[in-house]
């Protein structure tokens, strides 16, 4: 018997795969993934933006066993970019996400696949993790941030500085190259 988890990715891969639209796992089920050790009641899906309206997304959605948790989801996919689902055989919480325009097509091409018992999972890469995490600078995403660090030695350090560096100057501060560089220094110690 597949984990809730299994049978909700194969539930979305079914779902996006017949909308035709491209998806990438990420947040705290990507940091797991990456070797985090953690607790998460909810999956953060970036799927890419495609004049694809939610309103005809939602009825793949529906047919593979999703439910909105939102009455009016076409204005609040216009405020927040966020398609808010839930896996209705799971109960588990969904975050669909329209990816923007330039560092998430990037994203999407670094995507690794995970097999998940038995079901194929496109992941953000371990680097882009790194970066989300960084950039969202909680407590516990820098916690992710660290064991990701400390679980892939092998990380491209060079490509999360520089799309820190590039998001830096994108946003005009100055705190995320050195956010990433206390927590790679503890992960190593």
């Amino acid at each position: 018997m597949p984990s809730a988890l299994a049978e909700l990715f194969a539930a979305l891969g079914a779902a996006l795969g017949e909308a035709r639209l491209r998806w990438y796992l990420f947040g705290a089920q990507a940091a797991i993934l990456y070797g985090a050790a953690r607790l998460t009641a909810d999956v953060d899906v970036t799927i890419e933006d495609v004049d694809v309206p939610s309103r005809a997304l939602v009825p793949a959605l529906e047919r593979a066993g999703f439910s909105l948790r939102v009455p009016n989801v076409d204005d609040f996919v216009d405020r927040t970019r966020v398609i808010p689902i839930a896996h209705d055989a799971t109960g588990i919480p969904i975050d669909l996400v329209l990816a923007g325009p330039g560092l998430e097509e990037r994203f999407f091409a670094r995507v690794r696949e995970h097999l998940i018992e038995g079901v194929v999972v496109p992941v953000a890469s371990a680097e882009d993790i790194v970066v989300m995490k960084v950039l969202a600078s909680r407590p516990k995403d820098m916690d992710d941030v660290r064991a990701v660090l400390a679980a892939n030695v092998q990380i491209d350090v060079g490509l999360v500085r520089a799309t820190l560096r590039e998001l830096e100057m994108v946003l005009d501060q100055a705190d995320l190259l050195p956010a990433f560089d206390d927590a790679l220094a503890r992960a190593r110690r």
